[in-house]
């Protein structure tokens, strides 16, 4: 490839660097807000919390934390770098704990007989992605 070609690629693909962020935010945040919200449907926040041993509180906050994770990396693009830092600490305990409650001990994402949620390798992603957003705020 001449390297007139490569210039205008480079050029093509900084033109639009800048919005590139939006792909890790909207990652982030759909699988956070849509996990939330799902926690109240059905059995709701009563049903999660059982199933994950914890006090109906803690579930609660729980849906809750996803739901404003995920608005909050998002409205960080259109204000300031901390509410996107603060979106994307709050993913961070609830990743640590679907981890280490949940997913720990198989990497690769498929339910099997010990895992029946799949193993991490999703949340781990996840956890990376928040903490690529906590390091960088909005200097994406």
């Amino acid at each position: 490839m001449s390297s007139v070609s490569s210039t205008v690629e480079d050029q093509a693909l900084q033109s639009t660097a800048r919005h590139a962020h939006w792909l890790l935010r909207f990652a982030l945040a759909s699988v956070f807000v849509y996990h939330g919200i799902d926690k109240f449907m059905g059995g709701g926040i009563a049903e999660f919390s059982a199933a994950m041993g914890l006090p109906w509180l803690i579930g609660l906050l729980v849906a809750l934390t996803e739901i404003a994770a995920g608005f909050l990396v998002v409205v960080g693009a259109l204000s300031n770098g901390w509410v996107t830092r603060l979106g994307a600490l709050l993913v961070i305990p609830v990743m640590l704990g679907a981890i280490f409650m949940v997913h720990l001990g198989q990497w690769h994402f498929v339910a099997t007989q010990s895992h029946p949620l799949g193993g991490m390798q999703f949340q781990v992603t996840l956890l990376l992605i928040a903490l690529y957003l906590f390091i960088r705020g909005n200097d994406v």
